[in-house]
This record gives structure tokens, sequence and C-alpha cells, in this order.
């Protein structure tokens, strides 16, 4: 019973010095108060909501346009026992699995190890599956953006950061940056109520746990009345976001490889100066060290700057791998997503292997077992006429002898 008011202390969410009445001199609409973020969770479900209509009716014209289509597929041949392990207990067998999959299903090695790549195969997301969910995210990122440049591009504390703490915590909270911070709140918390049947991709970890920071730190900066500096944080996170979503969208389609390198590489760039020059230079020095020009270090203050760092470590992990993926591009190497589009597990396997063309057919497997079908045919019929022409031939002979 004691851990809620514990928790609204105000040395843990205000500077030392500065209590909850110092903020009570703005209006109730003009300041932010905690039980305002319970708006985050219908503004979550709206946003689940209005991406189901957008999927099943905007997404697939706009993807026709860009000629996005799915790969024809050959199912793997109905198999109750292999289907019954591959549910229940690995789609990856070892090869002990295997020897026990042979005895009791009566196939042999290759074509068990055929049948679970065919059923991956089949679990694989689609192309028009992938477009919708780029184009979602592209979609609001682009309005994000926008309207957030529109609402803060002439305030003072866009140019000159050490406005962010200017007579702070009293600093009203207008209208736009409110529903700003909402929006943006209630569509993470989207992406985290659809987590469990979006597209797992490599990454996936790392996205959960960027949501999650992203979260908490939208959670608390605005509880804090950090508003100022949490604006510039969303924005400079959706302008990469952008073209990311934007490459992944013309990736998906038919007929535009110039337009998608052209993105890619301006997204890298875009990426790379503002998540590991701008936002550790002037976000996280704004946050860490010219905030302390105002107020001295307190709880709130450590917290908000862990997350923040923790924001930082996400960011090098990703640009580890646009790092690399450009040196695959500089090679002409550059086949998939290394950050975000590359699906853990299934995807990754079935490029490896070599034996699943880009259709998701096993043609070289189909080929091969054609070949050697024939192949076999004919070094039977071979050997049935050579035996057939020797006792032809022996039998003249015993006639001549008699």
């Amino acid at each position: 019973m004691d851990l809620l008011p514990d928790l609204w202390r105000q040395d843990y969410w205000l500077p030392p010095g500065v209590t909850w009445k110092d903020m009570e001199q703005l209006d109730d609409s003009d300041r932010p108060q905690p039980c305002d973020l319970l708006i985050a969770l219908p503004l979550a479900l709206g946003f689940v909501a209005m991406r189901y209509v957008f999927e099943r009716f905007f997404a697939p014209p706009m993807g026709r346009c860009l000629g996005v289509k799915n790969r024809l597929l050959v199912t793997a041949a109905p198999s109750p026992k292999l289907e019954s392990f591959y549910t229940q207990r690995s789609r990856q067998p070892t090869q002990s699995e295997i020897v026990s999959l042979m005895l009791s299903s009566g196939k042999t090695q290759r074509q068990i190890e055929i049948w679970f790549r065919l059923r991956r195969n089949q679990d694989r997301p689609c192309q028009t599956k992938k477009f919708g969910e780029a184009a979602w995210r592209f979609i609001f990122y682009l309005t994000a953006f926008l309207a957030g440049l529109f609402c803060l591009i002439d305030r003072s504390w866009f140019w000159d950061h050490r406005e962010c703490w200017r007579d702070y915590p009293v600093q009203r909270m207008e209208r736009a940056h409110y529903w700003y911070y909402m929006l943006e709140l209630g569509f993470y918390g989207s992406l985290l109520l659809r987590i469990s049947v979006d597209i797992k991709r490599k990454d996936f970890k790392e996205q959960v746990i960027h949501h999650l920071a992203t979260m908490f730190l939208l959670s608390f900066s605005y509880c804090a009345n950090y508003i100022r500096i949490g604006t510039l944080v969303m924005l400079l996170h959706d302008s990469s976001d952008i073209l990311l979503e934007s490459a992944k969208m013309f990736n998906y389609g038919t007929g535009w490889r110039k337009t998608c390198d052209t993105l890619f590489i301006v997204f890298a760039v875009v990426f790379l100066v503002t998540r590991l020059v701008i936002f550790p230079s002037k976000i996280i020095h704004t946050t860490l060290v010219l905030s302390m020009e105002v107020f001295e270090p307190f709880a709130g203050y450590y917290f908000f700057n862990v997350l923040l760092m923790v924001l930082q470590a996400l960011h090098i992990f990703w640009a580890g791998l646009i790092l690399r993926m450009i040196y695959k591009f500089l090679n002409g190497k550059l086949e998939k997503d290394e950050r975000s589009d590359e699906e853990s597990e299934v995807e990754e396997e079935e490029e490896d292997k070599g034996d699943v063309d880009q259709e998701g057919e096993c043609y070289w497997e189909k080929s091969k077992d054609t070949l050697n079908s024939k192949l076999s045919m004919l070094t039977n019929s071979c050997v049935l006429n050579n035996l057939t022409n020797h006792r032809s031939s022996v039998s003249d002979r015993m006639r001549k002898a008699q």
C-alpha cells in the first residue's frame, strides 16, 4: 500500500528544491499529469485497429503499384508424423532426431530434410505482409515527423538547447506537444501489442528493448515535464525511420532496385549522422551537462540518462549492421537488410542453403532427383540390354557348337 506514494516522491522525479507544488503554478491543462498517460492504452488499441484496416484495404493496392508479388511456394506433402514433430518439438531436427523420424515415417534422410525445408518455407512471411508492415510504419513515421517538425521548428529550444531547462519545471505544455507525446506513446504501445504476430526479425530482442526504453523515456519525461527535450528525441528518431521503411517498401517491389539502393544510402547517412553524432553530442550532452547548469543531479536525472544510454547502445548495435550492409553494397553482395528486414531462423537458413530458389521452391533438389531418376532408368536399361545381348550371343554359340 505504501509503494504508490513512495513511487511519486518528489525527490525521485524532481531536482532538489523543486516540489510538485511548484508545477501547480500552471493551470491543469498547461502542465503534464501522470493520469494523462492512461490515454495511451486506448490510443494503442486504436492504432492496432487502424493498422488492421490499413493492411487489409490500403496496403494491397499500394503494393500492386510497386509490383509486390508473393513467392510461389511448393507445399510439403502431408505427413502426420513429421507435422506432429514440426509443430510440437522443433522446426529443425537434429541428426539423431532425423534417424528416429526415418524409422517412424519410413522416409529417407534426404526426403525428411526436403520436407522440413518445404514446411519451413510455408511459414515464411509473404512479401505482401512484409510490405504492409513497412508501409504502415512509413505512414506513421512520416506523419509524426512532419507534425513534430511543424510544432517545434519555431520554438526556441529547437535551436538553443539551453532553453530546454529555462524556468524548469514551470514550463507551459502546449496541446500540440501533449498530443505529439500521447500519439507516439500509443504507437509504440501498439507495436508491443502486435509484436507476437508481427514478423520476427533477427534483432527481435533489441527491438523489444528499444520499444520498452522508448516508452519508459516518454512516460518519465512527460511526468517530470521533460517535454521539451522529449520532443526533440522523438523528432530525431523519426527522421531516419521514414527512410528505412520507404527503402523496405521499394525493396519488396519489382523493378525498383535503383530507387531502393538510393534510399538505403540516404538512410544510412541520415541514421549514422543523427544517431551517432547528433544524438550523443546534442541530446545526451543537453540532458547530461547543460541541465546541470540549472539544477543538481537527482534520481530522475540518472534514470533518464541511463535510458538515453540504452538507446545509444542500440544505435551503435544497428550502426554496426548498417556499416556491414554498406560494405556488402559496395562489393555488390548486398541481398537483404541486415538490420531488421531479415527473418530470424527461417529465412536465414533457407537463403544459406543454396538448394531453395528465389520463389521458395526446391528447384535444385527436384532437378537433381529427376536427373538421378532418369540416369537410374537409363543405367538399368543399358544393363538389361547388355545382359540380353550377352545371353543371345551365348545361345548362338551353343547352337553352333551343337
